[in-house]
């Protein structure tokens, strides 16, 4: 007799494997393009000073204004985007209200996840692209630009956009271990409605 256990895990495996985007994929999300990706990834950079393993979250205007974002450690080798999905929820929750009032979303969030290894879409990008298009959904936002920042520089995913600098190690630490920017960078920028 069987009991089914074979089923149950392989259902569990295409669950799993769903719940990540490829680059055409991403494509057809109908995702925005950034007007300006440099200042935007510059002025993300000079708020958060991202270290490998750190992603960026942020919710812009419709006139492209932040309205806010959000910087947190992003665990490394997570392929799941259910689990992307929920940090980025968390921390929007944290840093604007929903918008789930509106018949249709007028704000939009764009992540940036600063990581090692090469510009190249991986399979953890693939889980926080999914995350972002869900989290935007679940928070009432349009689903915006994802943004690798690397040793080789920064990648707007689907949209063939890059550049050198900021890139994965365009940040510095004082003495006592806190962030400072690096002497090329210009000063840091009013935070406004930023939040950490």
């Amino acid at each position: 007799m069987t009991i089914g256990f074979v089923a149950a895990t392989s259902t569990a495996t295409s669950s799993h494997a769903t719940r990540s985007l490829e680059t055409a994929e991403w494509a057809d999300v109908g995702v925005p393009m950034l007007v300006n990706p440099r200042d935007v990834i510059k002025d993300l950079h000079a708020r958060h000073l991202p270290a490998p393993s750190t992603a960026v979250v942020s919710v812009y205007d419709p006139d492209g204004r932040l309205r806010a974002s959000a910087s947190f450690p992003g665990r490394v080798g997570v392929v799941d985007g259910w689990e992307r999905r929920n940090a980025l929820l968390s921390h929007l929750r944290r840093v604007i209200p929903h918008d789930l009032r509106l018949r249709h979303p007028v704000r939009t969030a764009v992540l940036m996840v600063c990581r090692d290894g090469g510009a190249a879409w991986t399979p953890e990008d693939g889980a926080w692209m999914w995350g972002l298009r869900d989290a935007c959904t679940l928070h009432g936002l349009r689903c915006g630009s994802y943004v690798t920042l690397t040793a080789d520089g920064w990648n707007v995913i689907g949209e063939n956009r890059t550049g050198r600098t900021p890139n994965s190690a365009s940040w510095t630490r004082h003495a006592d271990g806190s962030p400072a920017l690096p002497e090329e960078t210009p000063a840091r920028l009013p935070r406004a409605a930023a939040a950490r």
